[in-house]
């Protein structure tokens, strides 16, 4: 059941051991009823979330979804404040969150392949432990329409910047854009997912 507000404050002192812990405010700037998750939650509105106001990640990271079922657009939220939606997405399509889950983050490596075909075919690029703001900086020119993951967890974004849809990769193979939750081959920029445990001072923080 949702709880009433307590002071975001008081509520990170109170984080304990815990792996993952993340609380939803149903008001902007941690006003309002909330709610406290350790774990993952296919449906906020069948938990009492009637709406997602603010979030306040103690121990991260997450993954948010505009609808339930973790289905529809994504959104990463690393340890931090995100005292309103446009904190955690530009994309400027929705400010639901209907689910979130936990992001497993299990290595300080980081190796992705993004391929400009599916099944990994065409044109490639290769990035390791680095953020990449514009593939096309890099002189990568193409669409994502497939990717390897061979270590750590990595978030694509839609446009140069890290700025549009976000698209979570997590270790393993996507063959074409739907696994990773694409309608169109778009990728332009990909950053490292961070956690505390392997990251102390590498959290990253979206620009105002």
């Amino acid at each position: 059941m949702a709880t009433d507000h307590q002071n975001p404050a008081s509520k990170q002192q109170q984080s304990g051991s815990s792996a993952f812990k993340l609380i939803v405010y149903e008001q902007e700037n941690f006003q309002g009823r909330c709610h406290e998750l350790t774990g993952p939650c296919n449906n906020l509105q069948e938990a009492g979330v009637e709406k997602v106001g603010s979030i306040l990640v103690l121990c991260g990271p997450w993954v948010g979804y505009e609808q339930p079922g973790c289905k529809g657009e994504q959104y990463v939220f690393e340890k931090g404040e995100y005292p309103r939606w446009d904190s955690w997405t530009n994309s400027r399509r929705s400010d639901s969150i209907f689910a979130l889950r936990p992001i497993a983050v299990d290595s300080q490596e980081h190796k992705i392949v993004l391929y400009e075909s599916p099944s990994f075919a065409g044109k490639k690029i290769e990035i390791v432990d680095d953020d990449v703001p514009s593939f096309h900086a890099h002189g990568y020119h193409e669409k994502v329409s497939s990717a390897r993951v061979q270590s750590g967890t990595w978030v694509g974004y839609q446009y140069p910047g890290y700025r549009g849809y976000q698209y979570l990769f997590e270790k393993g193979e996507y063959k074409d854009n739907c696994d990773f939750g694409a309608q169109q081959a778009q990728i332009q920029s990909v950053r490292r997912v961070r956690d505390m445990q392997w990251h102390q001072r590498g959290a990253f923080h979206p620009a105002v």
